[in-house]
């Protein structure tokens, strides 16, 4: 099940808060696990029993290491539990990917290959890997103790506004509220949440998935028949889905949990006006970048070398694992490694160049090398993309270039609106105070009436769509 589906907006949620919101705080936690059960169970009833038999294991191995007080013992049991959730992921997610290249190799010897199992990947399984790492790392760090009993851990991970497609929770994030949500569970918080909601719904529905239908019509054509403005039509059209897809599921995710009271952290802060691609990693996807942080690139050694080439191997690392996290493909790889590139040579010389520039300038530069990289994002080899960069310079204009309706170019002249309003000052601060403060009354009210508007048209739109894809519900 997805946040934009009718069973969802029409179904399970009105019916799930109709519940929570009038149970007895002692029994909230229990029902937002059943239902989070149910959530997972919808769409993957088989994987729901590794999620609860991996989670069962992992919670008494780190309640030995917590009770422990021998280190060798604890880096036992840390290394244990590190084996069990890594070894899940790389079966389920990368094994016919290594087989596949071992194969290539024996092909080219001559030796017989390896047989390929048909493995399918459990829903998520990236995103609740790396929260049951944080559980282990924040515990064995003794950066917070371990949550009481089994039921809490499993609430913890497998809570369903995050659990399909994050944002990754870090452990110590949200571990208080778990156990006490007082504070947080009043009815600002409940408005605020659904304004967050329905504003990610709506980035879903009207913009994402209108703008996915381009790119995939243009990068359905045969290279030799599609003109180079027409791949750079399709390469622009993807990089506004994947952003207003993947931040609209934040949002969602981020605006569901504040209405039951758990404050989630933010994953997106307008990635697109980013002044280099250094910035760029800090406003996009900024939970990967905080674990990718925390949890490997400080225990390679981080910064702290005095060797500057070891600096710039930990962070050119650190992208190629980025890359490997998002999928078992090449090109995610070199997606990875040539983002790590450019923040490299950012780090060496060229972001005190950057900052010399004027804002839009800078903003232009980033925009451009993220548009051209999310293209090894969107293919599948590594030749292909690169024949659809060469082609984007091919202005012979005698192919083929897919014609737009109405709605499409008006939801491009949406997305390129809200992806860079946000360098106008006055727009930022209407942003911040739609995103982040408490609103008065006649603020709440209003928004909450155009949120139920925009609330039962993306309903409307739904009934009708046959396109209603989600891009990261793959990893």
């Amino acid at each position: 099940m997805v946040f934009s589906s009718i069973t969802f907006l029409l179904f399970f949620l009105p019916l799930f808060f109709t519940v929570y919101f009038v149970l007895d705080p002692k029994y909230k936690n229990p029902f937002i696990l059943i239902a989070s059960i149910f959530f997972y169970s919808w769409g993957a009833p088989k994987f729901i029993f590794v999620i609860l038999g991996t989670t069962f294991l992992d919670f008494y191995l780190i309640r030995l290491l917590y009770l422990s007080e021998s280190e060798k013992k604890r880096k036992f049991l840390l290394i244990t539990s590190l084996i069990l959730n890594l070894g899940l992921l790389f079966y389920f997610k990368y094994s016919n990917f290594f087989i596949e290249n071992i194969n290539g190799i024996l092909h080219a010897i001559n030796v017989e290959e390896i047989g390929i199992v048909k493995i399918i990947l459990p829903i998520g399984i990236s995103f609740y890997t790396f929260e049951s790492i944080t559980y282990v790392m924040d515990v064995y760090r003794k950066v917070h103790k371990p949550l009481n009993n089994f039921w809490q851990y499993q609430l913890y991970i497998i809570l369903f506004p995050k659990l399909i497609a994050g944002p990754i929770v870090r452990f110590h994030e949200i571990a208080d509220q778990i156990e006490d949500r007082k504070a947080t569970d009043r009815l600002d918080n409940r408005i605020t949440g659904f304004v967050r909601f329905v504003i990610g719904l709506s980035k879903k529905i009207f913009i994402a998935n209108v703008l996915g239908e381009v790119a995939d019509k243009n990068y359905g054509i045969p290279l030799n028949e599609i003109s180079g403005a027409g791949v750079w039509i399709a390469s622009l059209a993807y990089t506004f889905q994947i952003y207003f897809d993947f931040s609209g599921y934040s949002d969602m995710a981020i605006g569901l949990a504040k209405m039951m009271g758990f404050i989630l952290p933010e994953n997106f802060d307008n990635p697109y006006t980013s002044n280099s691609i250094t910035q760029f990693w800090r406003k996009w996807h900024i939970t990967l970048g905080k674990w990718m942080k925390n949890y490997l690139y400080i225990p390679l050694g981080g910064n702290r070398s005095a060797n500057k080439k070891r600096t710039y191997l930990n962070l050119w690392i650190i992208f190629l694992a980025s890359g490997l996290w998002h999928g078992a493909s090449w090109n995610f790889i070199i997606w990875g490694a040539l983002h790590g590139f450019f923040i490299v040579i950012e780090r060496i010389f060229l972001l005190k160049y950057l900052e010399k520039l004027p804002g839009l300038i800078s903003s232009l530069y980033s925009f451009i090398i993220v548009n051209f990289l999310w293209i090894f994002f969107r293919t599948e080899k590594f030749e292909t993309a690169l024949a659809y960069i060469k082609k984007m310079f091919d202005f012979s204009g005698d192919r083929k270039l897919i014609s737009m309706d109405k709605e499409q170019y008006f939801c491009f002249i949406l997305a390129l609106f809200f992806s860079f309003c946000c360098l106008l000052p006055f727009m930022k601060k209407i942003h911040d105070s739609v995103y982040f403060k408490t609103y008065n009354t006649v603020t709440a009210v209003s928004l909450l009436f155009v949120s139920l508007f925009l609330y039962l048209l993306a309903c409307s739109y739904l009934t009708t769509a046959s396109f209603n894809p989600f891009i990261y519900f793959r990893f």
